[in-house]
């Protein structure tokens, strides 16, 4: 018989890290039915037959949020045989509110009490045995970080469950609050019966609404307790809700007066270091230096080097590992010899032959090479032959190619949220945040953002003000996400030229660029009354830092380049083929069909080149208006990682580039006219607009309106056209490449239109001007 055991704790308690030991690699993740809230569940590892659910971490069962309702919805639903109700032990009086709710549920319970090697390092201590039997449950001692007590709290959990043990807890409140509670449920009689009584009994005293429209009481009942919670409120001088409020408090510091003893150690370490991170002043320079570390290695050394070798040892003509300055040496002499007329003519005759490099040291070749030499061998149609290798294995191939990159980059992202280091970026930026218009909660989607633009748009539904968080899902894919990395290290490639050590700046420039766009974005919409108002409070938690396991920092790794897996394995995979299938099919000479590849300009006449002709106009103003480079941006727009598997099928059909340089990077280059600042604006443009079509759905549910939808949409294609506008034209005037024209002007307009919206007074919230009348007729 299988057994439902739910996880249910604060936010950063260590639930997910308890969840990942629990359930292993046996996990389902989904939404909670209406809602865009996550929902995990996942098989016991030790035992197939218990599935356990990961709950959002919440601090009350109070409907105000979603996870709040999702978490309350679940316990009451009754499919949970049992509840683990992890907490901070190192913090219990504020987590233990949350437990003094689910008690109250009358659903066999079990309290974790996590972080306990924590708590032993503060020296401080808990006498477990009193505090179970003060809440009435079993209580377990574990380290989720270490996987300590992991088995036994399972195994409690699952006794309980199969026995069905109500927490017996000694909590109670006050005689007055205790005998108005009787009275409600006297009142309410069959409908609230069971294990549920208590909880219902104590929603219907605080006049919750939810559970009012539930009960479906008859009006004679509501009015008998509306007037039970009236006199309670007359007694005690204060509403309902917050009198039990201040009961379960009350109770909580007596069961930690009684049962937790600190230690009188001045500073934890925790406390040390956040005295240097979270400083107003050194706050956020080292914020700065630690992502300026975290997108250096991951894209300009550590990254490079593996990306290199998939890049053109796996998915190129292949790698040598063993011998490489023979070789080396021994292509320069031969593309010597072949400047000279006799070299030629001996090429040419078959009598000089180009160095091989597996005669030289361990070589393996690449995919291209052995999928190309077995279509040759089953006699393939050449069509066939094009479609797999300039199509489908180079498209993919350039995307998948930069999955080391995404592994360096999420496991550094992963081991500083591991940490807790993330948790205090938020409240640091809050400080900065606030100037522009936004509180830190709108930095928790950025960050997320880092990883992928689809889950960082759900976060935002965390943000009560409606306005801050349309403004947020407006700005928030404008960092870089997994999938825009390819494009920043395609762009990093394109401007070293095999000189990596002096464009180490430009994958951390493009990361603050969009830091900086959020921030212009956050100021200029600010100004305008459909987002002007007063700024709503932040509070969050901050954990202690601890160091994170392996294990979590590779999982969390794991679930962020899955994603970008699955979509080079389909989307990419689709989009591939339909670009192969653009490039090579076209009108020539009055008729539509398969073009051949042996007519000089061939890809001129694919319908690729007649589409990117068409919108080419849009881009010549930010130094890429070839139909190459249009077409690049467009099928972005699907998914970002079509930017790169774009340039990978288009150069490995455009002849002359193939001939002058084989390399992406410098293909990509010379797709651009080698313009280092068109390239700049191209990767500024294709960061900063519109996200992908998966994550353009995800905003359309969040905005819950058309208009809203496009106008987001509208707004970053418009805002990265502008930025890509002034980074080509003033960085080709001071670089030399182009010189002062009609687009020029253009930009001085856009940059003084822009220095106007940023400085212009801000428009009143609606109804703002209303008020201030009514003052002052007052």
């Amino acid at each position: 018989m299988a057994i439902n055991i739910a996880l249910a704790g604060n936010p950063n308690c260590g639930k997910t890290t308890m969840f990942n030991d629990l359930t292993g690699a046996n996990q389902y993740v989904g939404n909670w039915p209406g809602v865009t809230v996550e929902k995990k569940e996942g098989r016991y590892r030790a035992d197939k037959e218990v599935v356990i659910t990961d709950l959002p971490g919440v601090y009350s069962l109070s409907p105000y949020t979603p996870e709040e309702i999702v978490t309350r919805d679940y316990l009451m639903s009754g499919k949970p045989d049992a509840v683990i109700n992890l907490v901070d032990a190192t913090n219990l009086e504020r987590n233990l509110y949350l437990t003094t709710q689910i008690i109250d549920l009358g659903i066999p319970t079990v309290v974790a009490l996590n972080m306990m090697d924590l708590v032993e390092k503060n020296g401080d201590k808990i006498d477990v045995d009193a505090l179970a039997k003060r809440l009435g449950c079993p209580v377990v001692e574990t380290s989720a970080l270490k996987g300590r007590g992991m088995e036994d709290v399972v195994k409690t959990a699952i006794e309980a469950g199969k026995k069905g043990t109500v927490p017996a807890t000694t909590l109670r409140f006050t005689d007055d609050v205790e005998e108005a509670l009787a009275q409600v449920i006297d009142v309410a009689g069959a409908a609230i019966k069971g294990r549920h009584a208590r909880w219902y009994a104590i929603k219907l005293l605080e006049g919750e609404q939810l559970t009012i429209d539930k009960l479906n009481l008859p009006a004679a009942a509501l009015s008998k307790i509306a007037a039970i919670r009236d006199r309670l409120e007359e007694a005690e001088d204060d509403d309902a809700e917050s009198i039990i409020t201040n009961e379960r408090y009350d109770n909580i510091t007596d069961v930690c007066d009684a049962c937790v003893k600190k230690s009188p150690k001045a500073m934890t370490t925790t406390q040390k270091i956040d005295r240097i991170v979270t400083n107003r002043i050194l706050g956020i320079p080292i914020f700065i230096v630690i992502m300026f570390l975290v997108y250096y290695i991951s894209v300009s050394t550590v990254g490079t080097i593996v990306t290199d070798w998939a890049n053109d040892g796996l998915f190129g003509d292949g790698w040598l590992y063993t011998g490489t300055e023979q070789y080396e040496a021994a292509v320069e002499e031969f593309e010597g010899i072949l400047e000279t007329d006799e070299g030629v003519a001996a090429f040419e005759a078959g009598e000089l032959e180009e160095p091989d490099p597996a005669d030289y040291g361990f070589y393996h070749v690449g995919v291209p090479v052995v999928v190309g030499g077995w279509l040759e061998s089953i006699g393939a149609a050449p069509w066939v032959q094009s479609l797999v290798l300039d199509g489908i294995i180079a498209g993919v191939g350039a995307v998948i190619g930069f999955i080391p990159q995404l592994i360096v980059l999420f496991i550094l992202l992963g081991f500083l949220e591991g940490c807790g280091y993330m948790a205090r970026v938020a409240f640091i930026m809050d400080r900065v945040f606030r100037r522009f218009g936004l509180s830190g909660k709108s930095f928790i989607p950025m960050l997320i953002a880092s990883g992928c633009g689809v889950p960082a748009v759900m976060a935002t539904k965390t943000i009560e003000n409606e306005k801050d968080r349309r403004m947020t899902i407006m700005t928030t894919t404008m960092i870089p996400c997994g999938a825009k990395l390819p494009i920043i290290a395609l762009v990093f490639g394109a401007l070293a030229g095999g000189d990596y050590e002096a464009t180490w700046w430009v994958a951390p420039v493009f990361y603050f660029l969009g830091l900086f766009a959020i921030i212009l974005s956050c100021i200029i919409l600010k100004k305008f009354r459909a987002f002007a108002g007063e700024v709503a409070p932040f509070i969050m938690e901050l954990p202690q830092y601890h160091l994170p396991t392996v294990k979590n920092v590779l999982l969390s790794m794991w679930e962020r380049v899955r994603s970008y897996v699955v979509k080079a394995g389909t989307i990419i995979f689709l989009s591939s083929m339909v670009i192969w299938f653009l490039l090579n099919f076209g009108f020539y000479e009055g008729s539509f069909g398969l073009l051949d590849p042996e007519v000089d300009d061939y890809i001129q006449y694919s319908l690729m080149a007649g589409l990117g002709n068409l919108l080419a106009w849009i881009f010549a103003p930010l130094g890429f208006g070839n139909w190459e480079s249009t077409v690049t941006s467009i099928t972005g727009l699907v998914a970002k990682e079509n930017v790169v598997a774009t340039v990978g099928v288009i150069t490995s059909l455009g002849e002359e580039i193939g001939e002058t340089d084989p390399s992406l990077w410098a293909a990509f280059a010379a797709m651009l006219g080698g313009s280092s600042a068109a390239i700049m604006a191209f990767c500024a443009f294709n960061l900063l607009c519109a996200p992908c079509f998966a994550a353009i759905g995800t905003i359309r549910r969040q905005m819950m309106s058309a208009k809203w939808t496009w106008a987001a949409i509208g707004y970053m294609c418009a805002f990265a056209w502008c930025v890509g506008l002034m980074i080509y034209q003033f960085g080709g005037l001071i670089a030399g490449e182009i010189t002062f024209g009609p687009f020029t002007a253009l930009a001085i307009v856009v940059a003084a239109g822009m220095l106007y919206l940023l400085f212009r007074p801000a428009a009143k919230p609606k109804g703002a001007g209303k008020l201030e009348t009514a003052s002052k007729n007052a």
